[in-house]
């Protein structure tokens, strides 16, 4: 993994950037209640390998500046396949991607001490159900993995609403 990166699973950006440039859509990354057009479209998800989303979301990390980068600490990014509803939450939940941790406008002196890193999570079956192209598939990872990161620096889902990558 590239210096510049933040350790976590075993994703190594090494190729080029995403095939799709971002377009602009109306993300997914908190719970969302389900339509009929979504169980329609969830009906016959966008097939991509584990390998092939990983390889998206290693392109993901790819669109980060450098200064952004270098600038992330203590956090790792996994792969899920799926997220799991907490006890208490709607079982209906759907997830994109999950940050867990302490943002970084959030830490004070004492963080560091005995902190676990900051966990991005990116799950993969529910960007699957929602895309129906493999552009779609990369734009959607694409958006999510800077969705999180955004939360890594202090901005809220309101803000990132605000500027689009809601």
């Amino acid at each position: 993994m590239p210096a510049n990166l933040p350790p976590g699973l075993p994703i190594v950006p090494d190729g080029e950037r995403p095939s799709s440039p971002l377009r602009e859509r109306n993300a997914v990354h908190s719970p969302v209640e389900h339509t009929a057009a979504d169980e329609a479209q969830s009906a016959s998800p966008f097939d991509m390998s584990p390998e092939e989303f990983e390889e998206a979301v290693s392109d993901a990390l790819q669109l980060i500046p450098p200064k952004a980068a270098s600038a992330m600490d203590n956090v790792a990014i996994f792969i899920e396949d799926d997220y799991t509803p907490q006890p208490g939450e709607d079982p209906d939940t759907v997830l994109l991607g999950l940050y867990e941790g302490v943002p970084l406008t959030e830490r004070d002196s004492w963080w560091e001490a005995g902190s676990l890193p900051d966990r991005i999570t990116i799950f993969r079956q529910p960007i699957l159900n929602i895309c129906s192209t493999r552009e779609e598939v990369i734009d959607e990872v694409a958006i999510t993995v800077i969705h999180e990161i955004a939360h890594h620096f202090g901005i809220d889902d309101d803000r990132l609403h605000e500027l689009g990558w809601g």
